[in-house]
């Protein structure tokens, strides 16, 4: 009898996590064959949620689920037991939960003078019109590298449209044309009620409470074994770069190398959009950190060299003015901040999505999330998140870029465009920083060869998972994309039978067609 398959997976990010349980629940692997090697000291990736109300919450993103898409995440988490809820699934819950806290935003866009504005129509002139079809029918082989700006005039990026999709989605004009067009056709059906946010559902919790607790809950129940602070340095490749034969990783400062048979498995979440992220204080501001410092994406840059079909990643991470942002994580212990905005924006915390003040030379916007939102968290204590897409422009309010900003400053900043007392909605509130030098590196411009196959050709034991490889049709920057590229890979490698749950084809709906028409003419 041969030995069983053992699997090794590098990064504990959403990837890698979901493929753990791709392979248990699909591939008959025991989870007892299966280790997961993660460099911080917790796993979860970019699906981060930490601190505690005394030092105070920190979250780097929120990521938008939807369930009209997000075909692979709901497949995979309709398996994972609640640690809440017994004998409901994360995906029952989430559902429940979503039932009582719908999503109609009263107040998406507020402008200079703090005057919602009527976000009914788009703003769109027949020529942004004209111009985003001819986008949207363009064949990505011919796009290439070319940027938003190169498709469409500058008057479309003062639209209310661009507005809004640019801060739902987190998009610069300098960013790729070819994930731009995947997200129009990917989420058409937001595109006519991008003004309320009524498609995006919330999880009951942050993400990482959420999502990953209960995954790594339920994969460490299978056997899955999690090794933390264990930096995974190199790989050892055949000849023909087919074949995975050692793996060398530090932990606890000794180094060790791990020998792979033929038959075993690697997973490898190459590059991570919240690489050399750094923190401030209510105080300070983030220090400015990049890959030197953290050597994230050390290990595909040295799998890439010589071998393109493993990608490109300096298409991606060379240049942080055009892939980084930097948000901020408020914790506070008295209502008055969310009492106020509640009455200024119609909207109950938890059902009004991101408010964005369109004039803000930060590009600011801020979410109110439903309370609580980290389990645990005391009564009387409540959170919001928010970020700046423009963090290298001086403020408004605060005479300096916000990348130089305490957290401190950015609370300013935000009373000002709100025109609230400081000292008044802000008295006890703790705003924690953080800067995120690649945090939209996966929509730089690339070439279709810059990111390799979820397993690249010619690979017998080696795949890629992450928001860097290439899976047609689906758009990155979702958990989505990452919990897709790990189900493709485990049932290529594993020769799983059962198919990966096709993306839906919202677009091709004559329905959804007809209502974003008739919401481009509005």
């Amino acid at each position: 009898m041969s030995n069983p398959v053992k699997a090794y997976l590098i990064g504990g990010g959403i990837g890698s996590l979901a493929a753990a349980a791709f392979m248990i629940r699909d591939g008959g692997v025991a989870g007892s064959d299966i280790t997961i090697f993660e460099a911080l000291p917790v796993a979860g990736g970019s699906l981060d949620g930490g601190g505690d109300p005394e030092s105070g919450y920190t979250l780097r993103g929120g990521r938008m689920l939807t369930t009209d898409n997000y075909e692979c995440t709901w497949d995979l988490f309709r398996s994972i037991p609640s640690l809440e809820h017994p004998g409901q699934t994360v995906y029952d819950e989430t559902i429940a939960f979503n039932e009582l806290h719908k999503s109609h935003s009263r107040a998406r866009l507020v402008d200079r003078n703090r005057f919602k504005v009527d976000v009914s129509s788009m703003g769109f002139s027949m020529q942004d019109r004209l111009e985003l079809v001819k986008l949207e029918e363009a064949d990505e082989k011919d796009m290439g590298d070319s940027a938003i700006t190169d498709w469409l005039s500058p008057e479309f990026f003062e639209t209310k449209f661009w507005y809004m999709w640019a801060t739902t989605f987190a998009f610069q004009p300098w960013h790729s044309a070819v994930e731009f067009k995947r997200y129009l056709h990917r989420f058409m059906k937001e595109f006519s009620r991008i003004e309320t946010l009524a498609g995006v559902k919330r999880t009951v919790y942050n993400q990482y409470d959420s999502l990953v607790r209960p995954l790594q809950h339920w994969l460490q129940q299978q056997g899955v074994q999690v090794l933390l602070g264990a930096k995974v340095e190199d790989l050892s490749l055949t000849g023909d770069a087919s074949t995975v034969t050692a793996i060398r990783y530090v932990r606890d400062g000794e180094a060790f190398t791990l020998q792979v048979r033929p038959e075993d498995l690697v997973f490898f979440q190459n590059g991570s959009m919240t690489d050399a992220s750094s923190y401030g204080s209510m105080h300070s501001a983030p220090a400015r950190l990049d890959k030197r410092d953290s050597q994230g994406w050390a290990l595909w840059e040295k799998l890439a060299a010589g071998r393109p079909q493993f990608g490109n990643p300096a298409a991606f991470n060379s240049s942080i003015p055009e892939s980084w942002w930097e948000s901020f994580t408020v914790t506070l212990k008295d209502p008055v901040f969310f009492d106020r905005m509640e009455k200024f924006t119609g909207n109950v915390a938890g059902t009004g999505g991101l408010v964005t003040f369109k004039d803000s030379n930060w590009f600011m916007s801020v979410v109110l999330a439903h309370q609580p939102h980290f389990a645990g968290q005391p009564e009387g204590v409540q959170v919001f998140w928010g970020y700046g897409l423009h963090p290298d422009r001086v403020g408004n309010f605060v005479a300096k870029p916000m990348a130089e900003c305490s957290g401190e400053e950015i609370l300013r900043e935000l009373c000002g465009h709100l025109n609230f007392d400081y000292a008044e909605v802000m008295a006890n509130a703790n705003c924690i920083p953080c800067r995120m030098p690649y945090i939209t590196s996966m929509f730089m411009p690339r070439q279709y060869s810059d990111r390799p196959l979820p397993v690249p050709v010619g690979s017998r034991n080696l795949a890629f998972v992450s928001q860097f490889v290439e899976v047609p049709g689906d758009v990155v920057f979702t958990v989505e994309y990452s919990v897709r590229a790990a189900q493709m890979a485990v049932y290529q490698l594993l020769g799983v039978q059962r198919e990966v749950p096709p993306i839906t084809a919202h677009d091709e709906s004559l329905k959804v067609k007809f209502d974003a028409l008739i919401k481009a003419f509005k």
